[in-house]
């Protein structure tokens, strides 16, 4: 029995092992890029076109991180991608909650219809559907705006929102709403007061997506905005890339801030995904 056990032990220690490979291996692939980009923002221009293929650079320049700053108008960038990936959550939580309750909780005629209109429209690309969103904004004049992009993200991300929240709504038992009902709710206070803060962990992970997603869309305001002053950090830091050459330690130095709110938000509101992924499963 001794001997089984100990083969036993050592086989789960060797599987552990390789677990812990894997994922460091995973880790490291999906890591690298970012490493690079943390490097070649470190370099100088000489080093970057130099032919020395030396990864780490050989003096950090640390100004390069600053002038960024000076070269360009990082923080009105960072602004109005900011405004942006707000508005753009915003609208679409306000307007997929409810859509996606409906679906989740109603029963009416054409509903498997309209799911699957749901589905398809997500496989239609913005680049697609380039020309007639450019001819919509400008019959509306919200060609060279931030509430035209706004409307734009946020209907783009609106069948996902639907979807993500309709699975997690049919995730939590209808008792927990007929037991408001009992103690006096109607269907809206019983979705606000009830339905809504068990679904929390599902609308968090819902809105972090939303939100990258239009923290990231770079196609369609590269062609609606053409005032300086509107471009979001996207198409803003396209400013050094230039005709003659490409200044990369700047644009990999604009790429990191760039992705500095997207990480924060998520190590903010990480506890809260992974402490309540199961409470939709709870029933009373």
């Amino acid at each position: 029995m001794m001997v089984e056990s100990r083969r036993i032990n050592r086989k789960k220690a060797l599987l552990r092992i390789l677990l812990y490979f894997v994922v460091f291996d995973i880790c490291l692939f999906t890591l690298y890029p970012y490493f690079v980009m943390l490097t070649t923002a470190l370099k100088s221009r000489p080093e970057i076109f130099s032919m020395n293929g030396k990864i780490f650079p050989i003096q950090a320049v640390w100004s390069n991180f600053v002038d960024i700053w000076q070269k360009a108008p990082m923080a009105k960038y960072m602004l109005n991608s900011m405004v942006i990936a707000t508005g753009s959550t915003i609208i679409a939580m306000l307007c997929g909650i409810p859509a996606a309750y409906a679906l989740a909780r109603m029963k009416f005629k054409g509903q498997t219809a309209f799911l699957g209109f749901i589905i398809v429209s997500q496989m239609f690309a913005p680049v697609v559907l380039l020309i007639g969103i450019y001819k919509v904004m400008q019959f509306f004049k919200l060609t060279d705006s931030l509430l035209g992009l706004i409307f734009i993200n946020a209907a783009f991300n609106q069948a996902f929102t639907i979807w993500l929240l309709r699975g997690t709504f049919l995730s939590i038992s209808p008792e927990m709403e007929q037991a408001a009902t009992i103690d006096g709710c109607n269907r809206v206070q019983a979705l606000l007061r009830v339905l809504l803060p068990v679904a929390a962990p599902g609308i968090v992970t819902t809105l972090i997506f939303i939100f990258i997603n239009a923290w990231n869309e770079y196609t369609v305001a590269l062609c609606l905005i053409s005032s300086d002053t509107l471009k979001p950090l996207t198409v803003g830091i396209n400013i050094f890339n230039g005709y003659n050459m490409i200044e990369w330690q700047y644009l990999f130095a604009a790429s990191l801030f760039a992705i500095m709110p997207v990480v924060i938000l998520f190590m903010s509101i990480e506890k809260n995904l992974t402490s309540g992924l199961t409470a939709g499963g709870v029933k009373g």
